[in-house]
Parts: C-alpha cells; sequence; structure tokens
C-alpha cells in the first residue's frame, strides 16, 4: 500500500507523578459542568452534547497493508459492523449554524482481544475524530481550565484567557481560538476528519484521518444550517465512502506524543474503508437506532489493548470520559 520507511518505535510516553490527583479533579469539574448543562437540557454529555444523526455502516480492513500496520484492528483483512456517531463539540445544544468543533465517531463492533482498559475483552473498538487536524492545547490542563471558564460564559473565558496568557499573550490566543472554531466546514461527508490524538498500533504510535470519497458529492451551500439534513438527504440517495488512514510517528521532534498541539507531518497510509449503505435516517427504525447509539458509550479507550491511546490529553480522557458516561447513565 506504501513505499515509505517502516516508521520508528522509539516512542515513550512520559507520566507526571501528580496525574491521578490533576485527573481526578479535572473528572469533578467536568461532572459539575455536565450536571449544570443537563439541568438545562437535558441528560447528556460534557462535550459533544449535541447529536446531530447517527447511521450504520461497514468498516472493511483492507488485503496488502505494510507489516507495521498489521495490529489490532487491522491485522487481517476483515468486514465489521460500524456505528457512526456525528456530533457538534460544544457543551450546549446550539444552531449548527453556530461556529464549533465537528466529530465525528465510529464504534467498530465484532473486535477480538484484550481491552485497553484492562478488564477483559474488548467490546468496540472505538475512535473519536473531529474537522481539526491538530488538538488547540498543548496539553490537558491548559484545555481543561479553558473548558471550565468557557462554560461559565464568554466574560469568564476572557478573564482567563487575560489571567493566563497576559496582556501581549491573550489577543495571540484569541485569535487562535477564533481560528479554530471558525474553521471552514462543508459537511460530514464531504470533510475530512481527523483523531488529532495518538494511539498505539501495536509497538507503533499513530494518528488516524477520515477521508471522504469524490463520490459523497460536493458540498452544499446551506448545508451549515442544518449538518443532519445535509447528511441524510446525501444517504437517502446512496451510499457514502471513506478512506482511514494511519499517521506513523518518526521522531519526538517531529511527532511528538505528550504535546497535543503539534501537528504531524508525516505521510498517512490507508489501511480501511468505512462505508455507509444507503439508508432512510428519518425513517422510525433509524429514530430508534440514533436513540440507541445516544445512550451507548464511544471513547477512545474503548478499544483493543493493541490501540491504546496514548499522551497526556488521552491518559485524561480515560478518567473524565468514565465520569462522564456515569453521570448520563450511559451503557
Amino acid at each position: 500500500m506504501t513505499n515509505d520507511p517502516a516508521p520508528s518505535t522509539d516512542w515513550k510516553e512520559r507520566i507526571a507523578p501528580d496525574e491521578a490527583e490533576r485527573y481526578a479533579k479535572f473528572a469533578t469539574q467536568f461532572a459539575e459542568i455536565q450536571a449544570r448543562k443537563s439541568k438545562r437540557h437535558g441528560a447528556g454529555r460534557a462535550l459533544h452534547r449535541k447529536q446531530l444523526s447517527a447511521a450504520q455502516g461497514t468498516l472493511e480492513v483492507l488485503d496488502g497493508l505494510p507489516h507495521y500496520a498489521h495490529f489490532g484492528l487491522f491485522a487481517v483483512p476483515h468486514d465489521y459492523e460500524v456505528w457512526v456517531r456525528l456530533s457538534n463539540g460544544g457543551m450546549d445544544r446550539a444552531p449548527d449554524k453556530v461556529p464549533d468543533i465537528r466529530g465525528f465517531a465510529l464504534r467498530v463492533l465484532g473486535v477480538r482481544g484484550n481491552s485497553a482498559l484492562g478488564n477483559g475483552p474488548a467490546v468496540s473498538q472505538d475512535f473519536t475524530l473531529i474537522n481539526q487536524e491538530a488538538f488547540a492545547f498543548a496539553g490537558s490542563t491548559e484545555f481543561v481550565e479553558f473548558a471550565v471558564a468557557a462554560s461559565r460564559g464568554n466574560a469568564e473565558l476572557f478573564k482567563y484567557i487575560f489571567k493566563r496568557y497576559g496582556l501581549l499573550g491573550a489577543p495571540r490566543q484569541l485569535g487562535k481560538m477564533i481560528k479554530v472554531v471558525k474553521k471552514p466546514f462543508t459537511g460530514f461527508a464531504t470533510e475530512t476528519l481527523f483523531s488529532a490524538l495518538p494511539m498505539a498500533n501495536g509497538p507503533y504510535a499513530v494518528r488516524v484521518r477520515l477521508v471522504p470519497s469524490a463520490a459523497n458529492g460536493k458540498p452544499e451551500s446551506g448545508a451549515h444550517n442544518d449538518w443532519s439534513a445535509d447528511f441524510a438527504a446525501r444517504l437517502r440517495k446512496g451510499p457514502l465512502h471513506w478512506d482511514m488512514q494511519l499517521q506513523f510517528f518518526a521522531s519526538e521532534a517531529l511527532t511528538p506524543i505528550e504535546d497535543a498541539s503539534v501537528n504531524w507531518t508525516t505521510p498517512y497510509s490507508t489501511v480501511a474503508r468505512l462505508m455507509l449503505p444507503q439508508q432512510d435516517l428519518d425513517s422510525p427504525d433509524a429514530k430508534t437506532f440514533a436513540e440507541r447509539v445516544e445512550g451507548s458509550v464511544i471513547d477512545p479507550w474503548q478499544a483493543l489493548v493493541e490501540h491504546r491511546p496514548l499522551g497526556d490529553v488521552q491518559r485524561a480522557r480515560k478518567v473524565v470520559y468514565f465520569q462522564s458516561q456515569k453521570g448520563r447513565g450511559a451503557s
């Protein structure tokens, strides 16, 4: 599939001695945000609260992959059942036209192997992707502080930014944040989506992306008013396809594990194809399925041990997501 040389396995995680204490605090902070927002919107996730669509499909792991891709989910060619959840990234249920991060989550069923959580067999291999190639923050502490401030409104957010980054740094940071949320987005069927954060692939470290097929169609000018309607209209007409690709660690300088804000520049290799068959997302069965997806767990730590999430932000997610799942009674 590729002529690129084998990637490096010389990656390391740097686990700080205070992580357990910090992550527990993060979980408590997000639980408070989630409870406060749920009083207003009803039970739901702390982030990516607004589910836009849910669909069913197949992930086809390809034959002929390079030897360094042959681990976990990608060890052998196989077709897997997939659940897809599309969402806006915010804590509120804002209109789709409001600038936001967009989420594309996959739950791959039927996997076999031990769980990354260390609690027995894995129940699925989950991927959470966004329309940003790199994470907006270097580490979990910076992100959580930002999220907590943002949850309390713009006044608190501006106050936090000036306190943390200073009079000179605050305008630069604000500009960076505005650029992130206002990044043009044309729709879930037409945009490339990224994991932004690394995970293991056996002894290697990788990031993941989904590249839409040209056959999915061109962007529609009014799609930003209702992302769900745009996606549903395309699936009513026919199937949708994406290439799943892995991007491999090369060196700490080019592809750091712990600094989530650095965008990796190494090449991608196609390892699988996602296909959503033609389906009516407005049918009663589809709506029942969407409710099932909304109540389910889709978590990057719900994974095969060969694909355990890597880095500070991912380790924090393990603790925070678990608390959030308990807060909404997910199963």
